[in-house]
């Protein structure tokens, strides 16, 4: 399985960088974890953020594969624990698809891509930072698939 984490926002720090690619190499070839960036839309003063979200969402849904599981990550989306995370890894494996993680830019997600969602996960009630949502999601998954597979980095 892939997860694919699609993602709004480049020119990351470097930190976060290599924070996701830490994780990201961790884990095995059957749970890849992979980041495909979206170009922010250009924001202006005469422009709604609707038409952004709009311009940001086609982009989006092109780098979607048409098999794909999507996953909305959205503020109302389902809160998930460690535990649960890892039950959702191992149900996303055994539906055999890949998996697409949608994290929208500073508007949010589009509502066609919300509509194409299977899913919504909310990462926090709180609203952090893009950067941030990207290293708090790759170890994420990194903890979730440990769970899975008994490996000794999660502690309860």
């Amino acid at each position: 399985m892939k997860i694919r984490l699609i993602a709004v926002g480049s020119k990351m720090p470097a930190w976060v960088e290599t924070a996701f690619k830490t994780y990201a190499q961790r884990l095995p070839r059957d749970c890849q974890l992979e980041l495909i960036e979206i170009p922010a839309a250009k924001r202006t003063r005469n422009q709604l953020a609707s038409k952004w979200m709009e311009k940001e969402g086609e982009l989006i849904q092109k780098a979607i594969e048409p098999s794909d599981w999507v996953v909305a990550l959205d503020v109302e989306g389902h809160s998930w624990s460690t535990q649960k995370l890892a039950q959702q890894i191992t149900n996303w494996q055994s539906k055999g698809c890949n998996v697409a993680l949608l994290v929208g830019g500073p508007d949010g997600l589009s509502p066609e891509c919300l509509k194409r969602a299977n899913q919504r996960w909310s990462l926090s009630a709180l609203t952090l930072p893009h950067p941030m949502v990207r290293v708090v999601l790759s170890e994420a998954i990194y903890r979730a698939w440990s769970v899975t597979v008994n490996h000794p980095y999660h502690r309860e």
